[in-house]
């Protein structure tokens, strides 16, 4: 099979420990691309946490896309412009708001974004601050209207705190929303909260349905839970070794680790 696509989580599979690219890996992505392929970076972060990662790959010189929370919008780095964007329903924002509320005294905070910032809906705990530095984005504090601030349009909230609460909350939120919103946790301490239907894989056969390609020409690589989707849809579904159990279960090839720059063995496996 000639693969033409590679898909690439960024926290724990592209980037390494200390959140970089390495220069091997850097330099094979640009190859892969120079050679007419793409390249997705497909990440739960916002738009605006992955595009210094896209400006190191050149993404915008070869027609590469980034995909940002975890499918919510899909943006072509050529133009700039997105593609495919759905957005949470306008009424289910109280609902959530209230119910994550309730677990305020256990310091659970609750998120969501701008082209700029992080609003903070409760209270910026330890793991909003990893949010913040992971994409490069200020927390703004939105404690007093929270409601009234967030965007018209967003992809998605994003609930912080310690795992074994938010395990309580993500199952009072399913119990609530059932089919009508997809909540699930992308780390012990995340619950993404997600239009309904709308995960990676999902987005991802959008674009190859708009570029001409099949899921058997992609290589999907990651090592988290939100990313078993893709792991499954794609025609090579690679778990990095450090990677969730139920990851590398699901996967057809377990690369080398994050830190063993996995994803360089991959392009050096199947697309060079």
């Amino acid at each position: 099979m000639q693969y033409q696509i590679l898909a690439l989580d960024l926290d724990g599979t592209l980037t390494n420990s200390k959140k970089e690219i390495t220069k091997p890996t850097l330099e094979a992505l640009i190859e892969i691309q120079e050679a007419g392929k793409k390249v997705v970076l497909a990440s739960g972060r916002p738009t605006k946490g992955i595009v210094p990662l896209a400006k190191q790959l050149h993404l915008e010189d070869y027609g590469s896309y980034i995909l940002s929370f975890n499918g919510g919008r899909i943006t072509d780095c050529r133009t700039g412009k997105a593609i495919y964007n759905k957005i949470l329903p306008a009424d289910c924002a109280k609902e959530v708001y209230d119910i994550v509320k309730k677990y305020a005294e256990y310091g659970v905070d609750i998120l969501t974004y701008t082209p700029e910032h992080i609003l903070s809906g409760i209270k910026a705990n330890q793991y909003t601050q990893l949010e913040s530095r992971i994409n490069s984005m200020p927390v703004v504090d939105a404690s007093g209207n929270f409601l009234d601030v967030i965007p018209d349009d967003p992809n998605k909230f994003l609930v912080t705190g310690d795992p074994e609460i938010l395990d309580k909350l993500r199952k009072e939120l399913i119990e609530h929303f059932h089919s009508y919103l997809y909540i699930y946790c992308s780390d012990p301490f995340f619950v993404e909260i997600m239009p309904a239907g709308i995960d990676k894989a999902h987005s991802l056969l959008k674009l190859l349905t708009s570029i001409g390609l099949t899921a058997d020409q992609m290589i999907c690589c990651g090592d988290g839970y939100n990313d078993l989707t893709m792991i499954e849809t794609a025609g090579l579904g690679v778990a990095m070794a450090n990677a969730q159990p139920a990851v590398r279960e699901k996967a057809d090839y377990i690369t080398k680790s994050n830190d063993e720059d996995g994803v360089l063995h991959v392009i050096n496996e199947f697309m060079r």
